[in-house]
């Protein structure tokens, strides 16, 4: 199945017009500040399209506000309080772009691996690979026409003198 090709434009509104409407009552300036370095990321990586650096930090700004986001909610979030209807409404666009953030990092990291980048993890140990195709064996048969010993001069040659 063929993933869908979603515009880095349409990803940068969405996640910035949520990001104005969950700031607008109960959040500290650090969510505010911290989501909107993310966004001029994306900024940068729509700006320079061939840029495998600025898709890359994008998609780490990201990753890093998913876990800054939950930080936020969980320290700030208005416990027992009467919250009124802007407070409902930014906490639920707050909330909705934490929830659109990890599909947004899978088309951010699909659209990192279109421009060349190949960020592989691997956890397993090194191990020792026995792939000896690129090596000549030994034991290999010179061809008949050359000589055993290529640096011994035959009886019928005289000692030259070689200029270098």
């Amino acid at each position: 199945m063929e993933v869908p090709a979603i515009n880095l434009k349409a990803i940068l509104l969405i996640h910035w017009l949520l990001t104005i409407w969950g700031c607008m009552l109960w959040l500290p300036p650090s969510y505010t500040w911290g989501n909107f370095t993310m966004l001029a990321m994306g900024v940068w990586a729509m700006a320079q399209r061939d840029s495998v650096d600025a898709i890359l930090m994008f998609l780490l700004g990201m990753t890093v506000t998913i876990v800054t986001d939950i930080v936020h909610f969980g320290l700030f979030y208005p416990a027992k309080a009467r919250i009124t209807h802007t407070g409902r409404f930014s906490i639920g666009m707050a909330i909705l772009s934490l929830i659109l953030k990890p599909l947004s990092c899978f088309f951010v990291y699909q659209m990192y691996r279109e421009r060349g980048g190949d960020y592989n993890i691997h956890f397993a140990f090194p191990t020792v690979t026995r792939n000896r195709d690129a090596y000549q064996s030994i034991e290999q048969q010179d061809p008949p026409g050359s000589s055993a010993k290529p640096f011994v001069q035959s009886e019928d040659q005289h000692p030259s003198v070689r200029s270098y």
